[in-house]
């Protein structure tokens, strides 16, 4: 299903090209002919993007790992490269696993970007911290495709400081040959199931893994109460023991390659999953889940801010972010690429659950105070090294054992030749 829709939008787009480019020689035209039709897509205003060609600009984007169309599958748009070959500005684009580590290499002052696209809770938290700057919305006209229901947000109430890329929920992938469980049955507790020891995953990221054991203990996704995190804290811990491995993108290999049975992730990546092994499956519990909704942003010392505004702009054309959405399988929070969707995406519960199931069963992240957030890293550090030192604990003392063993047995036997010396 993956890429269907957007394979078919692009053979129906002839001859659009010249909106992007205009040539009169007919060598060039043949050559153009020759490429992917991926390059005649349209864009609403293209003068808009020629006023940094050749000037040798180019910014920084920071996004999640598998989290735009590359162009690497047949028919599929390398988004960034259209957006180079529009504009005249060079894309250097990297990759981050989680809200912390685009949060700690911001803070730290380590590089500096452009575009970032963090979460709704950690964009609340970078506002708060100055983090990110102010949107010129003259810049960003294609704003106007964003959805009613994701504007005005509590991370971004004002929609002063980000653009919304993406939404989802998050859930499990289960290997249906191996977990003996009705899909309707399957809740949180998967995860801490002793049968499938050593088969299961779980997030390397405190909030999302946090979460997941709140749910469980009956607790707010967003709980600032201590006892609670400790309770969730130990939840984590008895889990840690039948855990094969705490990992972010690491999943798509694991998973896809039969490596193991269970882990939690989000909607989007699960269904770009489930495409490389047809023995998985996903579902979202049913005791509910978190909500989430990632956003472009700007840091507060990005030095292409303008650029970086056209970048955002150019993210919201229709047709670049259908191709996008159809390429990545995230749900999207613009008008008119859902209106580009397949009925049978439209009407999917993992992509878009229904308006009851949300209300019911989802809970949006709010940025926790300082003090919580401070809590609920420490409980996270001190369960991780747990766990590492419960991978080794016995190591140590068993190689003293054999020590003293060993040096006991070098004893008895000069004993034994000492004697038989004498006699």
């Amino acid at each position: 299903m993956k890429k269907k829709v957007f394979s078919l939008l692009l053979a129906s787009l002839v001859g659009v090209s010249a909106l992007w480019s205009c040539t009169s020689d007919s060598a060039e035209e043949e050559d153009a002919e020759e490429e992917s039709s991926a390059q005649t897509l349209t864009v609403s205003d293209p003068d808009y993007y020629t006023r940094f060609k050749g000037q040798n600009i180019s910014i920084n984007v920071y996004n999640w790992g598998e989290y735009i169309s590359t162009g690497a599958d047949e028919g599929t748009l390398d988004v960034n490269g259209e957006f180079e070959k529009l504009t005249g500005i060079k894309v250097n684009y990297t990759n981050y696993a989680t809200n912390e580590e685009l949060y700690a290499k911001l803070k730290g002052g380590a590089a500096s970007y452009d575009v970032i696209i963090p979460s709704d809770y950690m964009i609340s938290k970078m506002i708060k911290e100055g983090m990110v700057q102010k949107l010129d919305m003259d810049n960003i006209p294609n704003f106007s495709y964003i959805m009613d229901n994701f504007r005005n947000q509590a991370y971004d109430p004002t929609n002063e400081y980000s653009v919304p890329y993406t939404w989802g929920t998050v859930g499990i992938i289960y290997d249906t040959t191996m977990v003996d469980i009705p899909k309707e049955d399957i809740d949180w507790d998967l995860l801490w199931n002793e049968d499938y020891a050593d088969q299961i995953l779980m997030f390397d990221n405190p909030r999302d893994a946090f979460a997941i054991a709140e749910i469980m203990q009956g607790y707010s996704l967003n709980t600032e109460n201590f006892d609670e995190l400790e309770d969730a804290a130990n939840k984590l811990k008895k889990q840690k023991r039948i855990v094969q491995g705490y990992v972010m993108d690491e999943v798509f290999d694991k998973m896809e390659a039969g490596d193991a049975l269970i882990a939690p992730y989000y909607a989007g990546d699960a269904l770009t999953i489930l495409e490389g092994n047809d023995s998985l499956d996903f579902v979202v519990p049913k005791s509910g889940t978190n909500l989430f909704v990632d956003a472009m942003c700007i840091p507060t010392a990005a030095r292409q801010k303008e650029a970086a505004e056209m970048y955002i702009n150019f993210m919201c054309e229709p047709d670049i972010a259908f191709a996008n959405i159809d390429y990545i399988c995230y749900s999207t929070p613009h008008q008119a690429a859902y209106d580009m969707l397949d009925d049978d995406v439209k009407n999917s519960p993992v992509s878009y659950p229904d308006s009851q199931f949300i209300a019911d069963k989802t809970t949006v992240f709010v940025n926790l105070s300082d003090e919580a957030n401070l809590k609920m890293q420490t409980l996270w550090t001190d369960m991780k090294s747990a766990e590492d030192e419960n991978s080794n604990r016995w190591i140590v003392p068993v190689f003293l054992i054999f020590c003293v063993l060993l040096m006991i047995f070098v004893l008895v036997r000069r004993y034994i030749r000492r004697k038989k010396d004498i006699f």
